[in-house]
């Protein structure tokens, strides 16, 4: 009996295959599978299996899955992948000879492992024909599908480059355009097929061909991710165009294999790719002063490299702004803007070498005179992103941090953005981009309502006029009112757990000193703004307050007073509340 992944979730004994229908149990078994002979959470589990809504007896339940899922095996024979409950969790076991997905990965390993081209191609059609389609497509789970199944993709997609390399560097182009035609029509975005696929149409003669490909794949980008083809795609039409001799094809890299997944107790989501292209931010507004500053800095000629800092509270629009400006400045940068994410996506912060690595194999084709722009974005402290600079002659850096990073400064300067919250100017100028200025103009009361009850921050903005704009009957005033009630809960998108501001706010404040979280808490009750006297001796509070200061939860301090922005007191009033009250700061 075999388990297959890699298509539906299915049992395939011999020539038979069965197709499990979409239930409960075989979400849980796709999980299992998926962290196959690794221990995985209940926590883990029952997110897989009920996602966000999970019922109150949840860890009931699943003991109830487990057991219908232990019959499902018995009814079809299954005896060599036991279930075993173990200390946190369930594991079930498997090999190559058991799971398709083993199977995959040994084959790919063996083959990277192989010396001779034609060897290892055999081997990597061999792991690409236990594909049967598009992975776990009958199995109903938000969690999986937004955490495993775009990485199995992945997996897939590097094997079929690494396949395409060796077809051309063995002079096999017109096999490899059979192979490219798809790829590249199912996955628009990936510019390495694209490159390929212009290759391998200039080798056999078909120059015109190839020219229209390239010039598709330009419009693509532009059009889609506002970016411009890459440096090896550039270079790939300036060889065609002067009709240039390409010399022997490069067989490219081994394709890197994981040996498994993270560890499921912390796998909740993969989010968006680490190191990608610098996205294109819509109806950016506001930061004037910031933008015209940076992009003067960031796009002047010079030979050494430069480091802007932008910092500022969680929700402040950094990242938005950095995003904003490496758009505007790309001519001054032919290498590549990259948006580098400095945590993953559980908020643990990635090592500068691991950093390193992965931009250093995206810029790989780049020109060493060709300036690149790195955003490093959401780093956790100054020793993080310190080995990641400078980012060689005449690039630069664009760093985002709730933290101050005085301590980076002091060590490599650079200039300093700390953003706060809109003027009500500009957070109007906000919901005008974003609703359309016939309905905002129409209720210009709710909208600097809105406003008020958002803050002003730019992530709240964005929240509440994307839940107006799926309601297009529903007056701004009403969903004003509503917003009222709670504006620190309803601030949120049903769909799109990330963009929640009581999620996002309770992420940073995980990266906090617990001492620290509550005293953020008992702020709340205090005035707009306040001294450290206010908060018990004068020398321990300073202290505390300017740790919390410096992580983007207070505003100003000594010799001024400290101030908070009123969402973050809304928020830190409800966070009190969650919890005990203590003694004083």
């Amino acid at each position: 009996m075999r388990f297959q992944l890699l298509g539906p979730l299915s049992l395939a004994d011999g020539p038979e295959t069965v197709v499990l229908a979409p239930s409960r149990p075989t979400n849980l078994l796709a999980t299992l599978l998926l962290h196959a002979n690794g221990v995985v959470s209940a926590d883990y589990l029952q997110q897989a299996i009920w996602g966000e809504d999970q019922p109150a007896t949840a860890k009931a339940a699943l003991q109830t899955c487990v057991m219908r899922l232990r019959r499902l095996f018995v009814k079809h024979g299954v005896t060599e992948a036991p279930i075993e409950a173990v200390p946190g969790g369930y594991r079930i076991s498997a090999g190559p000879r058991t799971l398709d997905l083993i199977g995959f990965r040994d084959q790919v390993r063996r083959a990277t492992a192989d010396h001779d081209p034609l060897a290892e191609l055999h081997l990597l059609k061999d792991a690409l024909s236990l594909w049967q389609g598009a992975p776990l497509t009958n199995v109903r789970s938000d969690v999986l599908h937004r955490d495993a199944v775009p990485r199995l993709v992945e997996e897939r997609l590097r094997t079929v480059e690494r396949v395409c390399d060796l077809l051309l560097s063995l002079d096999r182009c017109g096999d490899a355009l059979v192979d490219l035609w798809d790829v590249t029509r199912a996955h628009p975005g990936y510019e390495r097929f694209h490159e390929q696929l212009i290759e391998a149409l200039y080798r056999t003669g078909r120059q015109a061909e190839a020219l229209a490909e390239y010039r598709r794949i330009k419009e693509y980008l532009l059009d889609e991710l506002g970016v411009d083809p890459s440096p090896a795609l550039r270079r790939l039409e300036l060889a065609i165009l002067r009709g240039e001799d390409l010399g022997p094809a490069r067989s490219g890299t081994a394709v890197p294999v994981r040996a498994a997944l993270p560890a499921p107790a912390a796998a909740t989501a993969t989010g968006p790719p680490l190191v990608a292209p610098v996205p294109v931010v819509p109806s950016f507004t506001g930061r004037a002063g910031e933008v015209a500053a940076m992009t003067a800095r960031l796009a002047a000629p010079r030979e050494e490299a430069v480091t802007v800092l932008v910092t500022g509270a969680p929700g402040i629009g950094k990242t938005a702004l950095a995003a904003h400006v490496a758009h505007l400045v790309r001519d001054a940068f032919p290498g590549g803007r990259l948006l580098v994410r400095m945590t993953d996506p559980h908020g643990a912060s990635r090592p500068p070498g691991e950093v390193a690595a992965e931009v250093a194999e995206v810029l790989r084709d780049r020109r060493p005179e060709e300036r690149a722009l790195l955003v490093l974005d959401d780093v956790a402290d100054a020793e993080q992103v310190r080995p990641l600079l400078p980012v060689g002659p005449g690039g630069a850096a664009v760093v985002t941090s709730r933290m101050g990073l005085a301590g980076l400064v002091a060590t490599h300067g650079g200039w300093v953005h700390r953003l706060s919250v809109f003027d009500p100017e500009e957070s109007h100028g906000l919901l005008h981009a974003v609703l359309g200025a016939e309905r905002a103009e129409a209720e210009p009361e709710a909208v600097r309502r809105l406003a008020e009850l958002c803050g002003h921050f730019p992530l709240a903005l964005r929240i509440a006029a994307a839940r107006l704009l799926t309601r297009p009957e529903l007056k701004l005033g009403e969903g004003a009112e509503w917003l009222a009630g709670d504006p620190v809960a309803r601030l949120a998108l049903p769909d799109s757990p990330g963009m929640s501001v009581d999620r996002v706010l309770a992420t940073a404040l995980d990266r906090l000193d617990p001492r620290l979280v509550e005293v953020f808490g008992r702020l709340g009750s205090l005035p707009r703004e306040f001294h450290a006297e206010d908060c018990g001796g004068v020398e321990e509070a300073e202290g505390t307050l300017e740790r919390l200061a410096d992580s983007g939860f207070l505003e100003a301090g000594p010799p001024g007073p400290y101030r908070m922005h009123d969402l973050l007191r809304r928020y830190a009033r409800r966070n009190a509340e969650r919890t005990r009250p203590t003694e004083k700061v």
